[in-house]
């Protein structure tokens, strides 16, 4: 494997420091991959599930006290805290040195030290960049093996010698009170030490796609976000890509690989997770995956609601804190109606419902996406795909009308700024409550997030046609408690009536919030939503926006905005005015 000096310096340097016993490059080949397997079989750091209906695949379980994200031990360390901005949490870089250096020297006494170059974006493309990782974790190292084209690939694609962003990974002692995980922005640099759970440990992820990602972008003038990529396939044959920012558990991986119950349309999956976007010399919006893989929540995934993830998790994937039934599969709550008999817990136990869920609730699977029946023939276009429309969504239960699409862009910017959306187990913290999280960036902007919006109203001025934007919301409940929308496969009528709208067809009525289709908007063709006039009624409602909710909305949007100061863009606060204006109307 041709190794540049600075690669090799900088892999030296953390070997003196972490003392491994051994060190070994991943190469990226699949012999390789199934060494690291075989080693963690024997450990039982894996468990092989059964061979005949889950051909290689596997189950790992994590430490019970590192299972999610832990934001509040994740750190941007720039030398001038207002750089991280007030939504980071911040601690300066000789600090974060000193005191996250003393337990990673001599972390890795006794383990191998993997050294893992990665390429993030499609072989080939000028949009791709290259990452070296080091890690003492053979699962971490496995699952970045699914994740990112590891290997002589990555080393092929550096475009100077020190091109890259570095990433050191350490399980350490496991221990939450030594838990770290910081980001070097100006160095490029991440570390993370004292877990082994995927958001936290494969750095090519949120680490290095997003939060290292968007400053790059930033100077270099693209943009790094956290948004799925899908085609919509119209009866023609004609394909329009869309880009969909929505936090975790709000329908995100599933609308990426959704199949349509709209006869004559049909999606393709371009990425589920994480969009690198570039303007090309036409002045087209761009966007890559940089992932090869796909690193889902488990829990609620199943044939209605994804069947396309239950098809490509049968084979040659990685479970994680998954429940296991007596025939070796997995399962996890909302697979299927009732709970097998006799389940392992995600820790290994004999299950007892009264002592809670079977699979942890952030429980994961990691999957080649090449394996989605879903992916699009041009999932690995090194020039991307071109980008017409962007959505943000969230999960909300009142308020938030099911499809709305901005005025313009500026307005659009403003749209996904304002975001808020019920939490989730993704994250360690409270379920449940709403918390703002702009354009479902919030912990994964790795630079104060004034300039980020200021970032976006700049790229839409470099656009010679900005894509339209526009917001949904699947969760939308009625007086009842119960969902107004069925979602799903139906939901790509919702992605008809934006195309139609990309295109000029489409007709729309202008509220306060946005432009809302009219009542003939949607195609509610089919018997599930044509027919009973309840489900019309339904459906009317979704669409409808409730305002003194909105009046509320705008008040908790102002302690977000507050927040930034002079750095928030003032085309943010014209918007929000704009929109208090037109509700008080």
């Amino acid at each position: 494997m041709a190794v540049t000096a600075a690669v090799e310096k900088w892999v030296d340097e953390v070997a003196r420091l972490c003392r491994p016993d051994r060190v070994i490059w991943h190469g990226g080949s699949e012999e390789e991959f199934e060494r690291l397997v075989d080693a963690m079989l024997r450990d039982a750091t894996l468990h092989r599930l059964n061979p005949s209906t889950y051909p290689n695949c596997y189950l790992h379980r994590s430490h019970p006290q590192d299972v999610a994200r832990t934001e509040h031990l994740t750190y941007v360390c720039t030398p001038r805290r207002e750089d991280a901005g007030p939504t980071n949490n911040w601690m300066a870089p000789a600090e974060a040195r000193d005191r996250v250096g003393a337990i990673v020297k001599g972390s890795m006494r006794g383990r191998t030290m993997y050294v893992i170059p990665y390429l993030m974006g499609p072989v080939g493309s000028p949009y791709s960049r290259v990452g070296i990782m080091v890690s003492d974790s053979a699962y971490v190292t496995a699952s970045m093996h699914i994740m990112t084209r590891a290997g002589r690939v990555a080393l092929e694609h550096l475009r100077t010698p020190e091109d890259f962003v570095a990433g050191l990974h350490s399980l350490a002692d496991l221990s939450p009170e030594r838990r770290f995980i910081l980001h070097f922005p100006l160095e490029r640099l991440i570390w993370s030490v004292g877990t082994g759970y995927g958001g936290n440990a494969i750095l090519a992820k949120k680490c290095h796609a997003l939060r290292i990602a968007s400053w790059q972008a930033r100077q270099e003038g693209w943009m790094a976000e956290h948004m799925l990529i899908l085609g919509l396939e119209d009866p023609s044959g004609e394909v329009t890509y869309l880009a969909a920012a929505m936090p975790s558990a709000s329908g995100k991986t599933n609308l990426a690989m959704v199949q349509s119950a709209l006869p004559g349309y049909r999606v393709w999956t371009v990425g589920d997770d994480i969009a690198w976007m570039n303007v090309d010399d036409q002045g087209q919006l761009r966007a890559i995956n940089p992932e090869r893989g796909s690193f889902g929540v488990a829990p609620g995934t199943n044939v209605k609601t994804n069947p396309s993830a239950l098809e490509m998790i049968r084979r040659n994937t990685l479970f994680t804190n998954v429940a296991l039934t007596p025939d070796g599969e997995p399962w996890w709550e909302g697979m299927s109606d009732a709970p097998p008999a006799a389940l392992l817990d995600w820790q290994g136990r004999p299950w007892q419902p009264e002592a809670g869920p079977a699979a942890h609730p952030n429980s994961r699977f990691t999957a080649y996406l090449r394996q989605c029946p879903t992916i699009s023939p041009h999932w690995e276009d090194p020039k991307g795909v071109p980008i017409s429309g962007i959505i943000f969504g969230a999960r909300r239960s009142r308020e938030v009308p099911l499809v709305f699409e901005a005025f313009d862009w500026q307005h659009g910017v403003y749209m996904g700024a304002s975001m808020g959306t019920e939490t989730t187990a993704a994250a360690t913290g409270k379920v449940g409550v709403v918390r703002r999280d702009p354009m479902a960036m919030l912990p994964f902007c790795g630079y104060n997030m004034g300039d980020y919006f200021a970032h976006w109203l700049e790229m839409g001025k470099r656009l010679a046609a900005p894509p339209k934007i526009f917001r949904v919301n699947w969760f939308r409940r009625g007086a009842d408690g119960q969902l107004l929308w069925p979602g799903y496969g139906e939901n790509v009528r919702v992605l008809k009536w934006m195309v139609e709208r990309i295109k000029g067809k489409a007709r729309a009525v202008e509220t306060p919030v946005g432009l809302i289709p009219s009542p003939d908007g949607l195609d509610l063709t089919g018997p599930e939503l044509a027919g009973p006039e309840a489900s019309r009624s339904a459906v009317a409602e979704a669409l409808s926006y409730d305002r003194e909710g909105w009046l509320q909305e705008l008040e908790e949007q102002r302690a977000l905005f507050e927040q930034f100061g002079e750095r928030l863009p003032a085309a943010i606060w014209e918007e929000h005015t704009r929109t208090r204006q037109g509700l008080a109307r």
